[in-house]
């Protein structure tokens, strides 16, 4: 006797829907058909899902602007240079730069086996690289790469100003 594929699920919302769960592996079917019973049905969950993209959104953009303000405070306490590109890209940079070098003082110095001159020396590097769009790319990298990935920054990432002002 084959493991029965489909069930009939009562949902959370009050639906009884009928689930094929011949794509999961037999002896997982009875315990996702249990989670399922838990659930709002698909429909059900897309229509709270959509009703809800206005709270979402605003949260969202609280988040960002409380990102930015700590970014924008921390670049002015750290003398570093206003980033260059685009004008909607520029604040993704700044709390990227501001993550990512953070993560790296964390992980290099904090953590790690940096004194506070190795520090300054890899800071100036980093005020060299003004590119916002650098910035936004390196965002999922590990604070511990930083060193490598300033060196392989190139001429079109570093601005033209004296980083020792």
């Amino acid at each position: 006797m084959a493991v029965r594929t489909t069930w009939k699920i009562a949902h959370n919302c009050g639906h009884e829907v009928t689930h094929n769960l011949s794509d999961r592996p037999a002896d997982r079917r009875a315990g996702f058909a249990r989670w399922l019973e838990g659930r709002d049905c698909t429909d059900c969950w897309k229509a709270a899902r959509d009703l809800d993209t206005e709270s979402k959104e605003a949260w969202i953009a609280a988040k960002r602007a409380e990102e930015q303000q700590v970014a924008a405070e921390w670049a002015e306490q750290f003398d570093m240079p206003p980033l260059d590109g685009p004008e909607k890209a520029l604040a993704w940079g700044e709390r990227s730069r501001h993550q990512l070098v953070t993560a790296a003082y964390s992980a290099l110095v904090s953590e790690g086996t940096w004194d506070e001159a190795d520090w300054a020396v890899l800071e100036d590097k980093i005020r060299t690289v003004d590119r916002a769009g650098w910035w936004i790319d390196q965002r999922d990298a590990e604070g511990s790469d930083l060193p490598e990935l300033l060196d392989a920054a190139t001429s079109d990432d570093t601005g033209t100003e004296n980083p020792f002002r």
